[in-house]
């Protein structure tokens, strides 16, 4: 024995000296610039990456803005070309504006051209948008009236007739406004208008500034950007309104100086005013100016790290070195060897317990190892119950349906509920989500579920507002709302569906209540005994799966402290009822 012993120790001193050579150690110390040099070149690649991509981002930012502008303007240039030559064709065809012109105010020929005029032109503002205004003037009868509803306010409306009149009396006119939609004060309110002539008759064309760039208000160019019509002279013809309704000024501030500024100019067609777009998207500066203060504070906890693995080092790693290198000599019984040579108390009273240790890890490993099978076992069926690719294809399948008979818009909720069903699915990784999550997912489902199905069945979902925050197994409800569609649903009547949740204390311990019942065939009997019976279902078909399952992770996620009872009930149809108990222990 002592023979073997002797072997024994010098082939262990062999392999730890060939183990030290082909593995070369380095002091703590060495450790300890490596992560200070590592710390600081991170610090210098963040802040130069950060610059590139907020130049970047900003760039693609300015020149998809521009683009907008562009189609916009060019929809409004053809919007002004098309009511200008409608107003001139009008003026040149349209026998009503003569037959005013011709006949007294107040006659019946007068009465009946200018209902039809007014026909022509409502339809008109209808394409175009109720922001345009239409008025004639009849100069031989000094009668000026709208021919279409207006949205400007009386006050201005009285201005404007006299500002017209005086226009048409000017020589200039005709270099002015006609062919030329340009801009006039009104009451403080600029407005942009075209008049066309035609021998003694007039037609008037005018929309406000501000409407006229509405659209464009709508796109987001930071919480200081804006948008203004501007003239020739770069003088502001609409109050320049941020995104978040401020009216903004051109005045600086501390606060502008970390947001940086561009500004794009779009000049419409034959007109002498153009857009003013200010983009402010300070967001980027502020993301650059944290992420520059996480870095720098990485870095000082890093350095504060290196103080405190020195000091480690020096009072505990020391220590514990010592009590590690006598955990490795083992005597010939098998068990830790007794060493009373440490300088820390609580490691010789470790040594000690570290014996007993030994022994239940010992009996405790095999059972360890059979459970992370076993777990291993239960996520992959987790993972195969996540993956579905029938159910996406006829997803896909649906939306290719509705597109060939154009029906847009359930396309988009088809297409919306499916994204959502699957990021729900896809971004889902833990053992347990807030029970709102899932209840949306499984409306989110049933909502799809409805666009194949239409007037196949319907659904209610009852739940206390107190309940949302209770977290439960993912994809656990689906489970069973996806068994009702499947085997309850279907073509003679309409099927009921039904889910709801309370809170209920039982035998003194909060527990969540869900309650799924449908109106469907119910369980058929030898399903239901088995289940209730806790007997595995058969599965050799491919069906029924997903409930043992669900199941088996119910069981195994809540220590068996889950209930789950199947029943049929007396008016047909199917009912399960979850008794979860609140806080479980999370794996």
């Amino acid at each position: 024995m002592s023979s073997y012993v002797f072997f024994t120790q010098r082939f262990y001193n062999d392999f730890m000296t060939k183990k030290t050579v082909e593995h070369k150690t380095y002091p703590i110390r060495h450790y300890i610039k490596v992560m200070m040099l590592v710390s600081f070149t991170v610090l210098i690649l963040d802040l130069a990456i950060s610059i590139a991509s907020i130049s970047i981002v900003k760039q693609q930012s300015t020149r998809n803005l521009q683009d907008t502008a562009a189609l916009y303007i060019d929809r409004i240039n053809h919007d002004f070309a098309y009511i200008n030559h409608y107003m001139g064709w009008t003026l040149g065809n349209d026998e009503s504006l003569l037959v005013m012109n011709t006949y007294g105010v107040n006659s019946i020929e007068f009465l009946k051209a200018n209902d039809n005029l007014h026909k022509r032109f409502t339809e008109l503002q209808k394409n175009y948008g109720h922001e345009y205004n239409f008025f004639y003037y009849l100069k031989n009868e000094n009668y000026f009236l709208n021919c279409a509803p207006i949205s400007v306010t009386y006050t201005d409306y009285r201005q404007l007739k006299t500002k017209i009149i005086s226009y048409i009396d000017d020589k200039e006119m005709y270099e002015k406004f006609y062919s030329k939609w340009t801009p006039i004060l009104i009451n403080n309110h600029y407005y942009v208008i075209n008049i066309v002539p035609y021998y003694n008759r007039y037609l008037i064309g005018l929309i406000s500034a501000d409407n006229l760039i509405r659209p464009l208000r709508q796109i987001n160019l930071g919480a200081n950007g804006y948008v203004s019509l501007v003239d020739e002279n770069q003088q502001p013809l609409s109050s320049p309104i941020s995104n978040s309704g401020k009216v903004m000024t051109e005045e600086g501030g501390f606060s502008n100086l970390l947001q940086s500024r561009t500004t794009i100019n779009s000049a419409f067609s034959d007109t002498n005013f153009s857009t003013k777009m200010v983009i402010r998207y300070g967001i980027f500066e502020k993301i650059m100016i944290a992420q520059l203060l996480i870095m720098l504070l990485f870095f000082i906890v890093t350095s504060t790290l290196c103080i405190v693995l020195l000091f480690f080092k020096k009072r505990v790693l020391g220590p514990i070195q010592s009590f590690s290198e006598n955990l490795a000599f083992i005597n010939e019984a098998g068990q830790p060897a007794d060493f009373k040579s440490s300088e820390i108390i609580e490691l010789e009273q470790a040594n000690t317990q570290f014996k007993g240790l030994v022994e239940q890890i010992k009996t405790f490993k095999i059972a360890i190892y059979e459970q992370e099978l076993e777990k291993q076992r239960i996520q992959l069926d987790y993972m195969k119950l996540q993956i579905k690719p029938h159910f996406f294809l006829n997803c896909l399948t649906s939306i290719y349906s509705m597109a060939q008979i154009e029906m847009y818009k359930e396309i988009e909720n088809m297409t919306l509920s499916t994204s959502k069903y699957f990021r729900y699915i896809f971004q889902n990784g833990e053992n347990f989500v807030r029970l709102e999550d899932e209840i949306e997912h499984v409306r989110t489902y049933l909502e799809i579920q409805k666009q194949r199905y239409q007037d196949a069945f319907i659904y209610y979902i009852e739940q206390e507002d107190q309940a949302g925050s209770v977290e439960i197994p993912p994809l656990v409800l689906q489970t069973f709302i996806e068994n009702s569609i499947k085997y309850a649903i279907s073509r003679e009547h309409e099927v009921e569906i039904r889910l709801t949740v309370q809170r209920l204390r039982i035998e003194e311990e909060d527990m969540l209540v869900i309650q799924l019942t449908d109106t469907g065939p119910g369980f058929p009997p030898q399903v239901l005994e088995k289940l209730n019976l806790g007997e595995p279902l058969d599965q050799s078909k491919g069906t029924q799966i997903g409930i043992m399952n669900t199941l088996k992770r119910l069981e195994y996620l809540y220590l068996k402290r889950a209930a789950i009872t199947f029943s049929n009930l007396e008016s047909g149809g199917a009912s399960v009822i979850l008794s979860l108990p609140e806080l479980p222990n999370k794996i």
